[in-house]
């Protein structure tokens, strides 16, 4: 599942990964790093080994997972993979070169599916259904399931979330009632039906892990998203609004992040 961008180099040694989510994995991974900021020779050695290394495990996961829906439409994917990003907690030092200092970064990592003129709620009883796809909540996105990476423990509605990684999902009952869920399911990065410790989507979605279920305010946009869209809005120093944006519809839930 995976689109032409991220690149990394070293020593002369380039990898192209195929791959939005690869791409964005990376930066994940880089942001959290102690080594971010690489200084003295030694930091920049291990900067090195550390960057090759990850790189290449997230290439040859990438190329192991392969490509079908990616053939299928003429070697691009159909629901490119796609990231959302915030800091907060830190503030900008205008001593010398002005930089950010202290935040902690939000990632939300995701598939990306188009509209392509489908109704995608439906209605009645069948809301929601398409979507799901035979799953018992809906993913949120598109393939791999939609992943949210914290450096902060943030509180979204009466939950607290430690930092750390986990899985979100939307149990959507009709137009006015949709539930956010934050799980602590891992992800498989390709389907495994014999793996039951981690999912594919939303498939052997379970609520036993749900870390928080929150309900989400749903808004109508006068105009249509095409392509689904996750975004952090109306962000302050220290949280803000995580929502998804598709068709005529905005969903979203508020948070705030716990800073020193």
């Amino acid at each position: 599942m995976i689109a032409p961008g991220a690149k990394g180099s070293d020593e002369g040694v380039e990898l192209v990964l195929d791959g939005g989510r690869v791409g964005a994995r990376v930066a994940a991974i880089v942001r959290s790093s102690k080594f971010l900021s690489p200084g003295p020779v030694t930091r920049r050695f291990y900067w090195r080994i550390f960057m090759k290394r990850t790189l290449f495990a997230l290439a040859l996961a990438a190329l192991a997972a392969g490509s079908t829906l990616s053939a299928q439409q003429g070697g691009r994917q159909a629901s490119p993979d796609g990231a959302a990003a915030a800091q907060v907690g830190g503030k900008y030092v205008a001593s010398g070169e002005a930089r950010y200092e202290g935040g902690k970064w939000i990632d939300i990592l995701y598939g990306r599916p188009l509209k392509r003129g489908r109704e995608l709620w439906g209605s009645g009883a069948n809301y929601g259904k398409m979507l799901n796809d035979g799953a018992p909540v809906w993913r949120a996105g598109a393939n791999v399931s939609t992943r949210l990476t914290t450096e902060a423990a943030l509180t979204i509605g009466n939950k607290t979330i430690p930092a750390g990684e986990y899985s979100l999902f939307i149990d959507a009952k009709s137009p006015t009632d949709w539930t956010l869920i934050v799980s602590s399911w891992a992800a498989q990065p390709r389907m495994d039906q014999k793996d039951k410790t981690a999912l594919w989507g939303a498939y052997g979605y379970t609520p036993e892990k749900d870390v928080a279920r929150v309900p989400m305010k749903i808004e109508a946009l006068p105009f249509s998203v095409e392509q689904l869209t996750w975004a952090f809005l109306d962000l302050t120093a220290d949280g803000g609004r995580m929502a998804i944006s598709w068709a005529t519809t905005v969903a979203s839930v508020t948070f705030k992040a716990q800073t020193p």
